[in-house]
């Protein structure tokens, strides 16, 4: 197997001449990307680092951010991304959690992490990649004296050794380190590269932070020899513009971006012939939004469902996306395990449920994670028997597709039933005038909880509270049903894009004594 400073090396000798990479109007060949990975790393080892040593990102989507993750694994470093989003808190606990040495930061970053720069005594060697000053050396300056060549001698990384340590957060405690081999890594791009169709024709517009797991369409896209084309950060017509443009045939993202760019951006004014492939995932598109998705693009969406203890997608459902008739039922599925992945339901004693019965899904294969970083009585717990336990709750039917029904930390327990917040959330989009859905459990004096809804309404409509509870009610069992429903302006998102409804239970469970978490 080979590792991820492999895949610079490789394509640069089969595609020199071949576009990589374009950002903010620039462009550099293979054999440019390369060199310039090259020069890191080389300038890297000179400063001292080596196998072993890790270093933490703090900065926007930048071509600089692909060159860091490549030229650390030819040294056998390994990366630590950090989501900019984070407190100073978080990210100071990130970076001593991570032991990091080496602190690279983009510019819109730099304020920030000056701020704590004292806090971080482990850190030796700040660089900064779109500025330089007495205590911040300056990438560009730094990599441009350094050799172009492959570093030598080659340090020897093994497939097993560390790659990437993303920190994760969860519903509760501080972000947990999640430990990504070269192996695992290699073998969650190449079953990407598969399920996709990347080739050497293909353009990703990539718009996902670099931080993030969903880092899988660049890496994929570059094995294959296709072309990569960076946004800074989301910006629906830039996005649009880009996709005009470069002619990309593909592009990731989350639900809400879609429902974004179907609602507020100018989506009839782009040429948008190029694409082939549209692929979502980090939730479940609610099926109202997906049928706008297919009746606006055409069928050639695609769900992968993952996580990133797994490094991204385990499942995918590709071109099974039907509006009417039977197969209309797999819009609600996230699709069947891809070549690396074995997916399977659990109950809760580890045992395979019967087709149909809700479970725990489970998810085995070389593209799991090594485990959690220092947390060894967590990694033996969530990898227990082989397989990762992902906390989501599902289903499988008789044709072996996966269907999610929700977090097992989001189910509500009113008056003894159970309620899955996607199934409500579903109902709600399918009303003309609500644009964005969230639902959660709240304190009920007589139930201990309550459906609770919170809806954002389109620009320009209007509906009332008892409307949509009764509109619910034509839909769905009484229980489920909310029992209230709040309007707000918007709803708190991830820095992908996906609704955080942790955060939005968080404000009806302030103040009681009793929180669910």
């Amino acid at each position: 197997m080979y590792t991820l400073g492999d895949i610079p090396r490789k394509t640069a000798s089969q595609y020199p001449d071949a576009c990589a990479i374009v950002f903010e109007g620039q462009r550099w060949t293979y054999r440019e990307l390369n060199e310039r990975v090259n020069r890191l790393a080389n300038a890297l080892a000179a400063l001292g680092f080596a196998k072993g040593s890790r270093a933490a990102v703090l900065a926007e989507n930048t071509s600089k951010y692909l060159e860091t993750y490549f030229a650390a694994a030819k040294l056998g470093m390994s990366v630590t991304p950090l989501n900019f989003r984070l407190s100073e808190e978080e990210i100071v606990h990130i970076v001593r959690d991570s032991e990091s040495s080496c602190f690279l930061i983009g510019d819109s970053q730099v304020e920030r992490a000056m701020k704590i720069r004292e806090r971080l005594p482990g850190i030796r060697t700040w660089i900064g990649f779109d500025s330089e000053s007495k205590n911040l050396l300056g990438y560009e300056k730094m990599i441009a004296s350094a050799s172009g060549q492959e570093p030598t001698p080659a340090v020897a990384v093994d497939e097993n050794d560390l790659a990437v340590l993303m920190y994760t957060g969860g519903t509760t405690g501080l972000p947990k380190g999640v430990m990504m081999s070269h192996r695992n890594l290699m073998t969650a791009v190449l079953s990407a590269v598969i399920a996709t169709g990347f080739t050497r024709d293909d353009a990703t517009c990539f718009v996902l932070p670099l931080f993030h797991v969903s880092f899988w369409p660049a890496f994929g896209v570059l094995m294959a020899g296709g072309k990569v084309v960076i946004n800074r950060k989301p910006d629906l017509n830039g996005i649009l513009r880009l996709i005009q443009d470069e002619k990309c045939t593909h592009i990731n993202a989350v639900p809400t971006v879609y429902a974004w760019m179907l609602q507020l951006a100018d989506v009839d004014g782009h040429d948008l012939s190029s694409l082939r492939s549209i692929t979502y995932a980090g939730s479940p598109m609610p099926i109202e939004i997906l049928k706008q998705c297919i009746k606006k693009f055409g069928p050639i969406l695609s769900q992968g469902y993952g996580m990133t203890e797994a490094l991204g997608v385990s499942t995918l459902i590709d071109r099974d996306h039907f509006l009417e008739g039977d197969k209309s039922r797999l819009l609600a599925s996230a699709g069947k395990p891809v070549f690396c992945a074995e997916v399977d339901v659990f109950d809760e004693h580890d045992q395979p449920v019967k087709t149909g019965q809700i479970g725990e899904i489970v998810v085995k294969g070389k593209h799991v994670m090594m485990g959690y970083w220092k947390n060894p009585e967590l990694t033996q717990q969530t990898l227990r028997g082989g397989w990762y336990h992902s906390g989501d709750m599902g289903y499988k039917d008789t044709e072996g597709y996966i269907f999610l029904v929700d977090r097992k930390a989001d189910m509500i327990v009113t008056g003894g039933e159970n309620v899955y917040p996607k199934e409500v959330e579903d109902v709600l989009y399918e009303h003309p005038a609500v644009a964005m859905a969230a639902v959660v459990s709240a304190p009920d004096p007589k139930w201990g909880e309550r459906v609770q809804a919170v809806a954002v309404l389109k620009p320009g409509a209007a509906v009332s509270e008892s409307e949509l509870i009764d509109f619910c009610k034509t839909k769905l069992g009484g229980y489920k049903c909310p029992k209230a429903v709040a309007f707000w302006e918007a709803l708190p998102t991830s820095t992908i894009g996906k609704i955080l409804r942790k955060d939005v239970k968080k404000k009806f469970w302030e103040g009681h004594a009793r929180s669910v978490n």
